[in-house]
């Protein structure tokens, strides 16, 4: 009998620490409950971390592609200025031609006409050739301007942007030391962070 007693003492001792365990597992998972919150926030700020990172590079992509339409158009003005100063040096070339041919007064009547007629119609064409570059150069420089104004705005875009992937970054970072460490206040800085980078990234969609 007192070996069954003992046996039953032991086998009550072994099912009341069985339960302790079990109550103090229970406890432990309850307290930490809040983990698998975390797992999952870390989840969706990776998500935005990958969106707000390919619209960075999205951005940054636009502003490569707008210098290079500047530079182009640029380059397209710069050969309309040449091609303008070019008709004037024609022009002005003519006009000498032309008011050294009256000085010395050389010629019949009919010649002087046909010269007449002859200047007045390469004047015409080197004026028409100039309003039209002019014209051609401006817009072009227009285009220039309005290309960098833009790359300058794509380039800030991506640049903030890149800002709210850095901070999601941190973000994922504090929350994975959070799942070690069990500290949940800093679970709480890192949905902190996270809301901010999403301000940011939302504040550069509406910008454009």
């Amino acid at each position: 009998m007192d070996s069954q007693d003992k046996e039953i003492a032991e086998l009550k001792g072994f099912i009341a620490e069985l339960k302790t365990d079990r109550t103090a597992t229970k406890e432990k998972e309850k307290r930490e409950a809040w983990t698998k919150y975390t797992s999952m926030s870390m989840v969706f700020i990776a998500v935005l971390t990958a969106i707000a990172t390919q619209r960075a590079a999205k951005y940054s992509g636009a502003t490569l592609v707008l210098l290079n339409k500047a530079t182009f158009q640029q380059a397209q003005a710069s050969d309309k200025w040449s091609y303008y100063q070019a008709s004037s040096i024609k022009q002005n070339l003519y006009e000498t031609l032309h008011e050294t041919a009256v000085k010395e007064g050389s010629g019949t009547p009919v010649e002087i006409a046909k010269r007449e007629e002859l200047f007045k119609t390469k004047i015409k064409k080197y004026t028409d050739n100039k309003e039209a570059t002019y014209k051609e150069a401006k817009d072009l420089e227009s285009l220039r301007d309005e290309a960098q104004t833009k790359a300058d705005a794509s380039s800030k875009r991506g640049a903030n942007m890149g800002v709210a992937a850095s901070t999601f970054q941190i973000s994922i970072a504090m929350g994975s030391i959070c799942l070690v460490t069990k500290k949940k206040w800093l679970w709480y800085l890192s949905l902190g962070l996270a809301a901010l980078a999403t301000y940011q990234m939302i504040v550069v969609w509406m910008e454009g």
